[in-house]
């Protein structure tokens, strides 16, 4: 059943649990958690920041993150300050799938509770899939929290049996952002 989009003017306001390294905690595991609000990723600052369903799922592995993390020179170039990777995942599944894929340069966001999701009218069933509630594919162009531009993948609804991938990809977002200027 499909759902009415409504796109909000301003990032929500949520704080993302995460994980930072930390060399006094020793030990195997030498990482404490950190607060970051959404403030923090967004105030003052120009980000570009992709959703997806989830870590490790064919298409967020093999193609939406790599398109990002490629093309992360070309971003900043344009005055990007950072390009955020988000999903509805614990701190400790992004950090993993941060190593397996080798990214550097993008910033891998976990929203474990889909708080931040939720807030951004994103937050889909996925039962059909096993998934419980999850983020509906999209991207975005932010500044200082003001939401300037959304590319939301079609088809935006509760157990959706297919997987869009059509205009959230780095491709799309870097000819919007060339057309700006």
């Amino acid at each position: 059943m499909k759902k009415e989009i409504k796109i909000p003017t301003r990032v929500p306001e949520t704080i993302f649990k995460t994980r930072v390294r930390d060399e006094q905690a020793g030990g195997p595991n030498p990482y404490r958690w950190q607060d970051v609000t959404s403030d923090e990723i967004f105030k003052g600052r120009k980000i570009v920041l992709f959703s997806l369903p989830g870590a490790f799922t064919p298409t967020c592995s093999s193609t939406h993150l790599p398109g990002y993390e490629a093309a992360y020179d070309a971003f900043k170039r344009l005055g990007i300050d950072e390009v955020v990777c988000l999903s509805v995942n614990d701190a400790f599944v992004m950090f993993q799938w941060r190593k397996q894929q080798g990214v550097k340069k993008v910033k891998l966001l976990p929203d474990g509770s889909g708080e931040f999701t939720k807030g951004m009218g994103m937050l889909v069933k996925k039962d059909n899939l096993g998934f419980g509630e999850r983020s509906w594919r999209y991207s975005m162009y932010v500044e200082n929290g003001n939401i300037k531009k959304m590319f939301i993948e079609p088809g935006f609804s509760d157990n959706c049996p297919d997987d869009p991938f059509e205009v959230s990809d780095a491709t799309t977002m870097l000819e919007y952002l060339k057309s700006k200027n």
